[in-house]
């Protein structure tokens, strides 16, 4: 394993291992590296709205979280600015999401990503975007 695979896991770890909401999302991660990350999740009937659809929160988050792993995954903590999420189809009971976060641009203090969202089908469910703050504060890993 590479050093900014290791440091970026290592991260993540730390992340991961404090984040009460993602872990509540059943969170699996798939890949991560410096300046990525992919997990997967389960859609949970807790999860869904009075349509019977997940609730735009849920993919929303699945989106953020993938993202905050990403973006912070460098070494720099990094807090977020401005996120946006198109939602492009309806996520269902027992569907299998895969979020797959990828840096798009990134400055000494600004960053900017892209998630995709897909379904069990590889059919787009959701596309985020992200943009963070870079602090000037590094990882104690």
């Amino acid at each position: 394993m590479s050093q900014s695979k290791t440091k970026a896991k290592l991260i993540i770890d730390k992340m991961m291992g404090n984040d009460s909401f993602s872990q509540w999302l059943g969170i699996e991660r798939l890949e991560e590296s410096e300046g990525y990350c992919k997990i997967k999740m389960v859609l949970r009937k807790e999860m869904t709205n009075g349509f019977d659809v997940a609730h735009g929160g849920i993919t929303f988050s699945f989106a953020d979280s993938a993202f905050a792993f990403a973006s912070n995954s460098h070494g720099k903590k990094a807090v977020s600015v401005e996120t946006s999420i198109s939602h492009t189809r309806p996520v269902l009971v027992g569907d299998v999401l895969i979020g797959e976060a990828s840096l798009k641009n990134i400055s000494k203090n600004l960053a900017i990503y892209d998630v995709t969202v897909t379904n069990q089908n590889d059919k787009v469910v959701a596309l985020f975007k992200g943009t963070v703050f870079r602090k000037n504060e590094d990882w104690e890993v």
